[in-house]
């Protein structure tokens, strides 16, 4: 007998038939993560996202993986000016000085913690804050 997975129910904001941001939502979004790297890598990812779409970032995702370090605070932080030079000819990621400078300075500042993970957690108690809202309207606007 075939057993059938329960259907997931997404949220409103996932587009239909885009299997990055499906991938995204299922697998990653909501799930809480204690790696001092992967939250580096959301950190910086949410940087170069600012005045853009979450789509464009999701497609150049791999690009930022390649670009800087898988990163690796350590590796990311020693990034000099030739660096910065040759992140900003690198099509893979968003060319803008600022977001590239802020995950370089970014990096520096996590490798002054002893966690990461355990700094952002300290803002929640180490518990991740569950919202029961059933669509994006139900979201109290001090939330979203």
């Amino acid at each position: 007998m075939k057993r059938h997975e329960p259907t997931l129910q997404r949220c409103d904001w996932v587009p239909v038939g885009d299997p990055l941001y499906v991938a995204y939502h299922d697998d990653e979004w909501g799930v809480p993560s204690h790696d001092d790297c992967h939250l580096f890598e959301l950190l910086t990812l949410e940087g170069a996202q600012a005045g853009l779409s979450w789509a464009t970032i999701l497609r150049k995702r791999d690009g930022y993986r390649a670009a800087f370090a898988q990163f690796d605070p350590a590796k990311v932080a020693r990034f000099g000016r030739r660096d910065v030079a040759r992140l900003m000819r690198d099509a893979g990621i968003v060319r803008n000085r600022l977001k590239i400078e802020s995950a370089v300075n970014n990096a520096a500042q996590v490798l002054q913690l002893e966690s990461f993970a355990e700094y952002l957690w300290s803002f929640v108690d180490g518990e991740p804050i569950v919202g029961r809202w059933k669509t994006v309207r139900d979201i109290p606007a001090e939330t979203a």
